[in-house]
């Protein structure tokens, strides 16, 4: 039997699987770190840490299954996407990552639109400057930290901070080069044009590779650590939603997943590419050699649930205890006695700002239509389909654009709900599905690393082979009309608010 491991470098912490060659898990291990927050809306993490991480889990997953070390046939390699990680000429870490949720970069976006100009970042790099992404980290360092920006030699991404680590080589690969806005997503190399402009030197950038390539080989050093087999292929790998999405076969044209976690992403795949060119969607390299996805995000998904289960539903947390059952299947119960649409009750989800379509930090969320008829599941059913509404409006700018959605992945937590994936499915007008497997990015890359150890020929071909569908949501014909006037109310009350918002901001 052949096995391979899948390693997923997160922000809270890393996990490391064994699979076999079937996608079964033979045995995981994760450990956590910390999250440094030096100065309010920074956000650092010890590349040290993600590497000690990496060597405990590999090494723990290798001892617990007591599968013989040349039966590993290859590594892939997930993570966090857009962390700064700068290396001197000696490869050692200049400072600590500056990772994707910092927000400290404002001016330094600024600054890159306006040497670049707006719409030529964007048709270059298929995205306008944001905070997270790594352009605008690395032009924060040179402004602010000239010093640490003078020893740099290598810029790595944090996963290719950890291929470094397991195999001495400056790599990275598409999907995850995408999101530091020095790559030219339509040709799927370094842009020579943005980097002269920035004045980034390409010498301190790695090679790239297509996801499922061979891109190093285990050290002895690193298999004496892990208990590897020195010679152990490591391929590309992928950024996580990237590697999610291969982890859940959206791998060919018509297949996307919703994730609803704290944010809430659609993710769609295509052999074309396409660019919004108002910015409202990041399109990326994906994890298919030669293919794209477009990937909308909205940011108080999960987070709106949770936030009216911590203040509203104190009696469900208590119930749920004392029944044995996870409180957010009672609060599934109670919104599902309330019929669609909420009794003409409206939630808009933007607690942290919006993103996919809007690009407003300054929207804030709002309870609309409130009458004294309404009750506490009134509201928590407005909250659920408020999040739904606000996917379709990423579903919706992906159709704008020409791609194509017609079968959907559901997963994180909120895709365990069977009441959320069924509005879901009533609101996109196709089937919602979950697979069996838990372990999206981790198996995603260890799929690609089977591509690379010549297990299967192609990406498709090897997530045909190994993944498998759970369950399956199918639209109800008769709510497919009322969602649907239902959202064209929706859509209707940001733009009557934009104003109102702009002006609280100021308030």
């Amino acid at each position: 039997m052949a096995y391979v491991l899948g390693v997923d470098i997160g922000t809270s912490g890393t996990k490391t699987v064994l699979f076999d060659q079937n996608g079964a898990v033979i045995a995981s291990a994760s450990e956590e770190y910390p999250l440094y927050q030096p100065q309010n809306g920074y956000a650092e993490q010890d590349p040290a840490d993600w590497y000690q991480a990496t060597i405990h889990t590999i090494a723990k997953v290798m001892k617990t299954s007591g599968v013989p070390k040349e039966e590993v046939k290859g590594i892939g390699l997930s993570g966090q996407m857009h962390g700064l990680v700068m290396l001197d000429d000696q490869y050692q870490v200049i400072r600590r990552s500056i990772i994707w949720c910092d927000q400290r970069t404002a001016a330094e976006c600024a600054e890159i639109t306006e040497r670049v100009g707006a719409q030529r970042l964007i048709e270059i790099t298929a995205n306008p400057a944001l905070t997270g992404f790594t352009a605008s980290k690395i032009l924060w360092v040179r402004n602010h930290e000239p010093e640490h920006y003078a020893k740099c030699r290598y810029i790595l991404l944090p996963k290719d901070y950890i291929r470094f680590m397991l195999t001495g080589e400056i790599a990275t690969e598409v999907s995850d080069a995408s999101g530091m806005q020095l790559l030219d997503i339509p040709k799927r190399q370094w842009s020579d044009e943005v980097l002269e402009k920035l004045e980034i030197d390409k010498s301190m950038l790695g090679k790239v590779y297509e996801s499922p390539e061979i891109t190093g080989r285990v050290t002895p050093k690193a298999a004496e650590l892990t208990g590897l087999a020195a010679g152990t292929i490591v391929v590309g790998g992928a950024g996580d939603n990237a590697a999610a999405a291969v982890g859940t076969s959206v791998v060919t044209d018509g297949k996307a997943f919703t994730t609803i976690g704290t944010s809430g992403v659609v993710f769609a795949h295509t052999s074309d590419i396409t660019i919004d060119a108002k910015g409202r969607v990041h399109t990326f390299c994906c994890a298919v050699p030669g293919c794209w996805h477009v990937m909308g995000v909205t940011q108080g998904a999960g987070l709106s649930l949770k936030w009216f289960r911590d203040n509203f539903c104190g009696a469900e947390k208590e119930t749920a205890k004392y029944m044995g059952v996870d409180e957010y299947y009672l609060m599934d119960q109670q919104a599902a006695q309330v019929p669609a649409g909420a009794n003409r009750l409206f939630y808009l989800p933007y607690l942290m700002g919006e993103r996919t379509p809007h690009l407003d930090p300054d929207a804030r969320g709002v309870f609309f239509g409130l009458s004294a008829m309404h009750t506490k599941r009134d509201m928590l059913r407005a909250v659920m389909e408020g999040v739904a509404y606000s996917l379709r409006d990423c579903v919706e700018v992906c159709r704008e654009m020409g791609v194509s959605v017609s079968d959907m992945m559901a997963c994180g937590g909120g895709g365990t709900s069977a009441l959320w994936r069924q509005m879901l499915a009533d609101l996109y007008g196709c089937s919602v599905k979950t697979v069996t497997s838990k372990e999206g990015p981790a198996l995603g890359v260890a799929i690609l690393a089977m591509v690379g150890a010549g297990m299967y020929d192609s990406v498709p071909e090897a997530c045909q082979a190994v993944i498998r569908t759970k369950q399956v949501q199918e639209p109800i014909p008769e709510q497919i009309p009322v969602y649907d006037r239902c959202y064209q109310m929706y859509r209707s009350l940001y733009p009557a608010m934009r104003n109102s918002f702009k002006a609280l901001a100021k308030l």
